[in-house]
């Protein structure tokens, strides 16, 4: 590694460069003035060359002080970016949420400017399940599955009944069901049967065909449909929070019953949720309980 000083002596010289005064430097660090100055001559012997010139009243950085000055302080503020940028700020208050990423586009990222405006004092941070190992496990405060409710190992509490809606790029003219029949169908891996069981529940048979593209998210289909590729069937949830976002999509038949639904999950080893969690929580019950056309 390259020849690099003590942190902390720079950060001494850092300060006394912007006050020129090692009385303030100290205050402003939390140290003592002798500390400082050491600090300070034990960086000009490290670097044998003298930073500051001693006058009876005042500090002045020499040339090569100041010079050695602008790129400690760039130096320092770019690690201090980096670390508000990859921890936050204040890291150990966030509240972690995570979802699959489907969830976390067309429901969670909706709806959190709410819960920010009534709580704007705790930073959020949503992780969908494609960065699994983004944050360990005990890291992540509330997190949100949709499913049956029967994994093995942790506790889950239903959230909502969904349904399921066919999906169309908006058009001004939507098609009937029976037009529905004929259109390029998208599926998405493992809901596969849904066309199948949209179009049984309207007392439909369904297709006969391949479906012309195959993808493995709702956030996939969405995008192949308001590219005009197909339509496709998503939870009326995501589709109505997407065309209230402007998305050029309409949904061109009636909601059906949807078997899966979302739960909170929390493991058996989980201690006590942290205060930003449970109030994240019972926003959430209270905004779904508000919200019965959900």
């Amino acid at each position: 590694m390259d020849r690099l000083p003590n942190p902390a002596w720079l950060r001494s010289f850092e300060s006394a460069a912007r006050h020129l005064n090692f009385t303030t430097t100290a205050r402003e660090l939390g140290l003592t003035q002798t500390a400082v100055s050491l600090h300070i001559r034990s960086l000009e012997a490290e670097l044998g060359q003298k930073l500051f010139t001693r006058n009876a009243r005042r500090l002045e950085l020499t040339e090569l002080g100041q010079s050695y000055s602008l790129t400690v302080r760039r130096a320092l503020a770019d690690i201090a970016l980096s670390t508000n940028s990859l921890f936050g700020p204040a890291s150990h208050q966030t509240l972690t949420i995570r979802a699959a990423i489907s969830t976390a586009t067309y429901w969670i990222a909706a709806e959190l400017p709410g819960f920010t405006e009534q709580h704007p004092d705790i930073p959020v941070r949503v992780v969908s399940h494609i960065w699994n190992d983004s944050v360990a496990p005990g890291d992540v405060d509330v997190e949100i599955r949709l499913g049956y409710g029967d994994w093995p190992g942790v506790r889950s509490e239903k959230l909502t009944e969904e349904k399921l809606v066919p999906i169309c790029r908006a058009t001004g003219r939507t098609p009937d069901l029976e037009q529905l029949k004929d259109a390029p169908l998208i599926h998405i891996l493992g809901y596969e049967d849904n066309w199948a069981r949209y179009f049984q529940a309207n007392g439909i048979a369904a297709p006969d065909k391949a479906s012309r593209h195959s993808v493995d998210t709702s956030v996939a289909a969405l995008q192949l449909v308001m590219a005009g590729a197909g339509c496709a069937t998503i939870l009326e949830r995501f589709a109505r929070n997407v065309i209230r976002q402007g998305a050029p999509i309409a949904i061109a038949g009636p909601a059906v019953p949807f078997a899966q639904s979302h739960y909170l999950i929390s493991s058996h080893a989980t201690s006590q949720p942290t205060a930003a969690a449970g109030l994240f929580c019972s926003w959430l019950r209270d905004g779904l309980a508000a919200n019965v056309t959900d």
